[in-house]
């Protein structure tokens, strides 16, 4: 395939799996672009967040279009991550590229082990302000430093530490993601990192349309074949890369 072909595949998987889920798309995103489209490490987590914040955006219309967005909640807990995704996003660009690496495999194989785990209904007691803000905190850092949304991390937190619904849980965290991630990528705007747009680009516009598909497509299939599949499909991304740092 050419680069082109490349970058509008592996763009659109990551939409779909964005728009159905609420999480996966960017975890997906960096490895795509290191190995099919030859982007650094420190370019492609960099690159990664503008594709989460649009994708974001986009599937975020159509859930508040249903009425699955609790905003407050959402802004919430955003708003505690806003520092640690503008410090973890500075910081990142002085971490080795082999090392970001590494860190990014374990974080998808963490990501891919929690998809294919059996989900249990949490329960609901009181939010604490404190659990609340740490857990937003987390999750702002997280993202401002390998350049991903957080979704699979973000939806069972507002579950379990805001009582949001899991019917408008996923909703509620492209909320979180977007948030997150402009303030991460503003974090990296004085880093000197090159963007092959040419690239980039398509695989945006590709994501986009993709993050409608996989709204409609949650909608059809069952969410626990959605994780799964997608679950392992991180699994395998995440030992790739394990093993590409490591050979």
């Amino acid at each position: 395939m050419t680069p082109l072909i490349l970058a509008l595949f592996a763009g659109a998987v990551a939409g779909v799996s964005l728009g159905a889920l609420g999480a996966g798309g960017s975890i997906l995103t960096v490895p795509a672009l290191v190995y099919l489209l030859g982007f650094t490490p420190a370019a492609a987590t960099t690159a990664s967040l503008a594709v989460v914040i649009v994708t974001s955006v986009t599937a975020l219309v159509a859930h508040a279009r249903a009425g699955a967005v609790r905003w407050r909640a959402g802004l919430l807990f955003a708003a505690a991550g806003v520092l640690p995704a503008a410090g973890a996003g500075a910081l990142s660009a002085r971490i080795p590229g082999a090392v970001l690496t590494l860190l990014f495999a374990a974080l998808a194989a963490l990501a891919g082990l929690h998809m294919l785990g059996r989900r249990t209904s949490p329960a609901m007691g009181t939010v604490s302000g404190a659990r609340a803000a740490g857990a937003g905190a987390g999750l702002g850092a997280v993202t401002g430093f390998l350049g991903v949304g957080g979704g699979f991390l973000a939806v069972p937190a507002l579950v379990t530490v805001l009582a949001v619904p899991m019917s408008a849980a996923v909703g509620t965290s492209l909320l979180v993601v977007a948030a997150n991630a402009l303030v991460a990528l503003a974090g990296r705007a004085y880093t000197a990192v090159h963007l092959d747009l040419a690239l980039l680009l398509p695989f945006l516009a590709a994501a986009v349309l993709g993050a409608w598909d996989g709204r409609r497509l949650a909608a059809r299939v069952s969410p626990e074949t959605l994780r799964r599949v997608f679950g392992a499909v991180l699994l395998g991304v995440a030992l790739a890369m394990g093993a590409a740092s490591v050979l």
